[in-house]
């Protein structure tokens, strides 16, 4: 659905900050007392660390040096 592999990610931190950042909003939410929106940012933010952890990084960082 979502292209995560791509060069921009390549950097630990950017995939990390994306999950947490996702993950956090939905617990916010949650906190504030709507279940809806949780439930689709903890989703995206699972599925988004679902596609950074299967992701060939080596692959991605080849064909970034591709001209």
């Amino acid at each position: 659905m979502f292209e995560l592999g791509v060069p921009f990610f390549l950097p630990v931190w950017r995939r990390v900050s994306v999950v947490a950042i996702a993950i956090g909003w939905g617990l916010f939410e949650l906190w504030k007392g709507e279940p809806f929106w949780a439930i689709i940012f903890i989703g995206m933010g699972g599925f988004a660390a679902w596609k950074f952890w299967t992701t060939d990084w080596s692959a991605v960082a080849a064909m970034d040096k591709d001209p």
